[in-house]
């Protein structure tokens, strides 16, 4: 395989709540409003990712996956998750609130839907004055309680409100009832799963005047009904260095704020390592190969590779890797 930063053709996605941002802050290509998502690196079917850069621009991440596993992937990554890419890594643009919903954990997922369950974590790129996030229950909740409250259509009431700024980070586990609101423009590491549970719509209506389906019995065996204060990622910020944000059976995740030409030893994973660029703008080296890379855009650094090397004076990234 040649090794070299690959970058791909983001998938862009209409939102019924989406906006502006991913054009006017992310530089994404689209006219008019309304796209919510860009997703950067996918292998979910139907909306895979097309390389489109070097010598595999135009193939998939899929074929690319079945060329080279052991080399794109990782040898312990096919072990666990065989030709399957195991994560999914979007830019989310909230101009209004998003249903608030919840996700199936694996063994779910897998039963109902033969897919993975959702695990993810959130980046606040950009958050207006004021915005919030939801996650989770202000009190434990038993279900007959919860499903009163959807009865009464009462359930915001219930929920935890947190205020956001950008640079905060938040850990979101299977089952947490949750919603982005608002104003909010973040990057997502999930896992490769597109099943969602919307439980709670504030009665909107789509394009065509409809009311969006809801999935209420769905929901009620995959929630989590107790509070927790789990869900804030501290993390250090120091300069130049890997700072470890998250580290789950799903996706690690560090955090970099360089301002100076870095090197990223790559030799203890056995994975591949998306770098996603949340600021700034820096030239990524791998060998003889040079990508440069700015606010909004994602690479990933085949498992194969044994370090990378940014040339910036000021950027930030997410390093996400199994």
């Amino acid at each position: 395989m040649e090794l070299y930063p690959l970058r791909f053709n983001p998938i862009l996605k209409d939102r019924l709540w989406g906006g502006h941002k991913l054009r006017e802050v992310l530089g994404k290509n689209f006219k008019g409003t309304g796209v919510g998502e860009s997703w950067e690196l996918s292998g979910v079917d139907g909306d895979v990712s097309l390389i489109d850069n070097g010598p595999y621009k135009g193939k998939s991440l899929k074929q690319l996956i079945q060329l080279y596993p052991n080399e794109l992937l990782g040898k312990s990554v096919i072990d666990r998750f065989g030709n399957e890419f195991p994560i999914l890594i979007k830019f989310i643009d909230a101009q209004k609130d998003l249903s608030i919903q919840l996700h199936p954990g694996d063994e779910l997922a897998k039963a109902r839907h033969n897919s993975f369950g959702k695990t993810e974590m959130w980046y606040v790129m950009d958050a207006d004055p004021g915005a919030e996030l939801i996650i989770g229950f202000k009190r434990d909740m038993s279900p007959e309680e919860y499903q009163q409250a959807m009865e009464e259509k009462s359930l915001p009431q219930y929920l935890h409100y947190e205020p956001v700024s950008a640079g905060d980070g938040f850990f979101i586990n299977s089952g947490k009832i949750h919603a982005i609101g608002a104003g909010i423009l973040l990057a997502e590491i999930q896992q490769s799963s597109d099943v969602t549970y919307r439980v709670y719509d504030f009665d909107r209506r789509d394009a065509q005047g409809n009311l969006r389906e809801l999935h209420t019995e769905l929901a009620l065996d995959a929630m989590d009904f107790k509070r927790r204060d789990d869900f804030k990622i501290p993390y250090a910020q120091q300069k130049n260095k890997e700072n470890l944000m998250v580290s789950s059976p799903y996706f690690n995740t560090s955090y970099l704020e360089l301002d100076a030409q870095t090197r990223l030893s790559l030799t203890d994973s056995d994975s591949f390592t998306a770098l996603v660029c949340v600021d700034g703008e820096a030239q990524i080296v791998l060998g003889t190969s040079k990508v440069q890379i700015k606010t909004g855009e994602t690479v990933l650094i085949p498992a194969a590779a044994t370090e990378v090397t940014f040339n910036t004076s000021k950027s930030r990234f997410l390093k996400v890797s199994l």
